[in-house]
C-alpha cells in the first residue's frame, strides 16, 4: 500500500512539472505581431508583404527612434519581405516577379523604398548596397492623427495599387503597377 501511494505521489509529481513546462512554452503574444498586406493586381496576381509592426508606445519614432537618413528595416523582428507573381512598375522602376527584402531610409520630406535582391534576413542588418535590387522614391507625407501600429497596406487604385507605410504621423507612399 505504501508503495502505491509513492507512486501516486511520484505521478503527482512528474505531472506538476509537465505542466510548468508546458506553460513555459506556450507562446506569449509578440510586442510587435506579423501582420501582412496583400494587394491583387488583377488575372490571378498578387504582391503580398509579410512584415512586424512595432507600437509606437509614446515614443518618438522618426528622427528618434529610427534616425532620418539611416536604412531602416521597415518593421520589426524578422525582415519585412516583398513577394510578387507578377512583374512590377514600382514608382517608375521594374521589379520582376519574385522575392525580395524591403528596407527604407525614412527621411521628413521624402524617403527611399529599397528592394533588396538578399532575402532570408532574420532581422535587423541590411546587407548592403550591393544587394539593392532597385532604390525608389517615395512620397512622405504628415498624417492628421497618430497612428499608433506600424502600417503596411494598399489603397486599390485602377492601375494597380498604392502601397502606404504608415507610423506615427507620418506616411511614407508610392504607386505600384502591374507591367
Amino acid at each position: 500500500m505504501r508503495a502505491l501511494g509513492m507512486l501516486v505521489a511520484l505521478c503527482a509529481i512528474i505531472a506538476g512539472v509537465l505542466v510548468v513546462l508546458h506553460a513555459g512554452q506556450e507562446k506569449k503574444p509578440r510586442p510587435s505581431p506579423a501582420a501582412q498586406a496583400v494587394c491583387d493586381l488583377g488575372g490571378g496576381k498578387t504582391l503580398t508583404i509579410n512584415y512586424s509592426s512595432p507600437r509606437v508606445k509614446g515614443r518618438q519614432i522618426f528622427g528618434a527612434l529610427v534616425p532620418y537618413g539611416q536604412v531602416w528595416r521597415a518593421g520589426a523582428n524578422e525582415a519585412t519581405t516583398f513577394v510578387t507573381d507578377a512583374d512590377l512598375n514600382v514608382g517608375g522602376k521594374t521589379i520582376p516577379a519574385g522575392s525580395y527584402t524591403l528596407f527604407t531610409i525614412p527621411d521628413k520630406d521624402k524617403w527611399t523604398l529599397i528592394v533588396s535582391k538578399k532575402t532570408g534576413e532574420s532581422g535587423t542588418p541590411y546587407p548592403g548596397a550591393d544587394n539593392d535590387f532597385a532604390r525608389i522614391d517615395m512620397t512622405a507625407s504628415t498624417l492628421p492623427s497618430t497612428v499608433e501600429n506600424f502600417t503596411i497596406a494598399f489603397d486599390k487604385n485602377p492601375d494597380g495599387c498604392i502601397l502606404r507605410l504608415d507610423w506615427e504621423t507620418t506616411r511614407a507612399s508610392v504607386s505600384i503597377k502591374k507591367k
